[in-house]
């Protein structure tokens, strides 16, 4: 293996000086009644369970605590009973298709011809035998065996046991029940009667929200008008919703807010960037109505100003200087839950509350080209501890930052002249590369860095706009622009700069040179998943490492994206009194487990509350300085929102039939795995591929 791949990564570490923020948001709530906005809770926690379920009732109830509303989209059966369910057509969330094959019928809806299954069909006592599944698929079938039935209002009103839970009913097609001679307004002036207290009703139809407000006498009820399309009609008034936006006044005489999907008031552009914030939420305040926003889902991108960050997302609709929506629509309802109960009001210099490092994987490179002055700025600005430099050398001997030895994963030089440099180095990678010792850094520098997109497969692309900005740099230039560190280094051609300095390698005999050098701070990579060490194989790792970098899958081990259990080498390591850094955390929702519920500050808190890790390993620098300054560490808030995972608990709620296998068990780190020979003596050249010796293979 090369040397110049085992080169240590420089990882130099700047002072920040934390200043205090003030705790709550700043001014109080700018909601309509000064309080803090509504979780409502789009079929309970559909974003993991299917839609309308009794699991996804309870993970909303058992995530953010009482203060949430369950919402409930309301369909008629044949004998007039309301149920949960998130479609007017029954066969896409559930497996009513094969409990009764082939009896699909055509019916008018908004005067279009439908082909499906239809709750009007089949009165309550049929559907008990029809079972809910994942309607939306993009997300886990895993629970689709769970045999969960169909749950009727009066089902889902059960489960509220706080007054401070709240139920919301959703009638999205009354004018398609009356067509079938069932009537909405009759369902839902019987709840009182059964001791089902509704405290909001919305609906897109002006004429029905007209009629139950008058009708329906059941305490303080809100009526809620929700926007669709702007461009499609509303039938009562035969206007557009876009056109019924602008008359507020008329919608305050029927009802006491609006729902509106978040493109509303924070429109963006054909490229997904955010508009400047419509004037909606002042104006509907001022008629006295309150603003509820839908569709803040963690698992669909909005906008690629919020890099990936649902709980980003969620704060820019509460917690702005303008403005805050008086509640949120979500089918993950435990971030909203988190942003405002823990983050919001924080403001940009809050205090920091845990003394977990935050160290960046090139840079802030979920934002930028990896390894640029682009990525190193914007990770400063973001308040990381640690900036790392993955030292790379030119064909000239010149040391500078670069993501990966070949230039072609994270520079556009395929594009170039500089193309039949490609090399096939079977000791580096099975395919051919244009590899940075082959190239003079005077050709390096010419190259246009490309931002890196490891989960472009799944059609996750990062920040466009900035693609291709920024430029490499050198490892003194990078020492230049990291300045104002404690510790004097001098590297080849690199002036002396004040650094402290981490050497992380995931070779002993590259740290072992840096043994009698007590100005920096060794830092072991295990390069594998491990489950454990052995006393021996730790005690090794002390005589030349002074912390321990392991990956995520090392502490909470997966199958299909499911956590199955957790190791204790987070404990093991630190027992021995070496500090564990994990990597590698980013935002987007692909790259986390589903006990995450595709929230990047979740997952954090599972490693920094739930194993007590020294330093996350980020590209996505800013979650993490925001999420170590939350309100809710500094007052030891037990809340559910902030409790950290439970490892196995979503993977023990599958049934046998979907069950995925259960991972191999993770190898144990021994002495043969971390102890190597030492390296030869260091020439003048530059190395050549394939020098050196490797530890043995980590075996079970």
């Amino acid at each position: 293996m090369a040397i110049s791949r085992v080169l240590a990564i420089l990882i130099l570490q700047y002072s920040l000086v934390a200043l205090v923020s003030s705790a709550g948001p700043r001014g109080g709530w700018k909601t309509l009644q000064g309080s803090p906005p509504l979780v409502i809770a789009r079929g309970g926690f559909s974003g993991i369970f299917p839609d309308s379920s009794s699991l996804a009732y309870s993970l909303t109830l058992d995530t953010c605590g009482p203060n949430v509303t369950l919402w409930c989209d309301v369909q008629l059966t044949k004998d007039g009973v309301g149920i949960c369910f998130p479609e007017l057509k029954l066969d896409n969330a559930s497996d009513i298709s094969i409990a009764y094959p082939g009896k699909a019928k055509d019916y008018l809806v908004n005067e279009v011809s439908t082909r499906g299954w239809f709750s009007v069909d089949y009165n309550l006592a049929e559907l008990a035998n029809v079972s809910v599944v994942q309607g939306v698929y993009s997300r886990t079938n895993k629970f689709d065996g769970n045999k969960l039935p169909i749950r009727s209002v009066e089902d889902v009103a059960k489960l509220i046991k706080s007054p401070s839970t709240g139920l919301w009913l959703n009638i999205q097609h009354d004018s398609f029940f009356k067509q079938q001679n069932l009537s909405v307004e009759n369902f839902l002036q019987s709840l009182p009667a059964k001791s089902v207290p509704v405290n909001y009703i919305s609906s897109p139809d002006v004429d029905f929200l007209r009629r139950v407000k008058s009708s329906f006498s059941s305490g303080p009820t809100g009526f809620i008008f929700r926007f669709l399309e702007q461009s499609k009609l509303e039938p009562t008034t035969n206007q557009t919703y876009g056109e019924l936006l602008k008359n507020l006044m008329l919608i305050k005489t029927f009802a006491s807010g609006i729902l509106v999907p978040k493109g509303y008031i924070w429109p963006v552009d054909s490229g997904l960037y955010l508009q400047p914030h419509t004037p909606l939420v002042t104006d509907a305040h001022r008629e006295g109505l309150q603003v509820f926003v839908s569709d803040l889902t963690n698992d669909v991108p909005f906008s690629y100003n919020f890099s990936y960050d649902p709980l980003a997302e969620c704060l820019s609709f509460i917690d702005g200087d303008d403005f805050s929506v008086d509640g949120v629509l979500s089918d993950f309802p435990v971030t909203p839950s988190a942003a405002i109960n823990c983050f919001s009001g924080l403001g940009k210099n809050a205090k920091k509350q845990v003394d977990t490092l935050v160290i960046t994987k090139y840079g802030a490179s979920g934002d930028n080209p990896a390894c640029t002055d682009l990525a190193y700025n914007q990770a400063k600005s973001d308040g990381a501890d640690v900036l790392d430099c993955p030292v790379q050398m030119s064909k000239d001997g010149i040391p500078f930052c670069l993501s990966s030895i070949d230039l072609s994963e994270s520079t556009t030089v395929a594009d170039t002249q500089l193309k039949n440099r490609a090399t096939t180095i079977p000791e580096i990678k099975y395919r051919s590369g244009i590899y940075t010792f082959s190239l003079t850094w005077d050709e390096i520098k010419t190259l246009t860095p490309s931002i890196l997109n490891p989960y472009e497969k799944y059609i996750l692309s990062r920040n466009p706009k900035s693609k291709n900005l920024g430029k490499l740099i050198t490892l003194s230039d990078f020492l230049s622009l990291t300045e104002g560190s404690r510790i004097l280094i001098s590297i080849e051609k690199a002036k002396p700069r004040s650094h402290k300095v981490m050497i992380q390698s995931t070779h002993s005999s590259v740290l072992k040179i840096f043994k009698d050098k007590s100005k920096f701070e060794r830092v072991y990579k295990v390069d594998e998943n491990i489950g454990g060490a052995a006393d021996s194989a730790i005690e090794d790792i002390k005589t030349f490492a002074d912390a321990v970098v392991i990956g995520k899958a090392s502490v909470f081990p997966e199958s299909s994206a499911f956590l199955v259990n957790f190791t204790n080498i987070v404990a093991r390591l630190k027992s021995f009194k070496l500090p564990v850094f994990v990597e590698t955390f980013s935002n987007e929702f692909v790259s986390q487990a589903w006990d995450y519920y595709s929230d990047p500050s979740i997952e954090i808190n599972s490693f920094v509350i739930g194993t007590k890790v020294n330093g996350i390993i980020t590209d996505f620098p800013k979650t993490a300085n925001r999420y170590r300054r939350n309100l809710c560490l500094k007052h030891g808030n037990e809340a559910p929102y902030m409790s950290p995972i439970e490892p196995g608990k979503l993977f023990k709620q599958i049934s046998n039939l979907y069950l995925p296998p259960l991972p191999p068990p993770l190898p144990i780190l021994t002495d043969s795995n971390v102890t190597e020979a030492p390296l030869p003596g260091v020439s003048g050249r530059v190395p050549t591929p394939g020098v050196g010796v490797a530890p043995a293979p980590i075996t079970a």
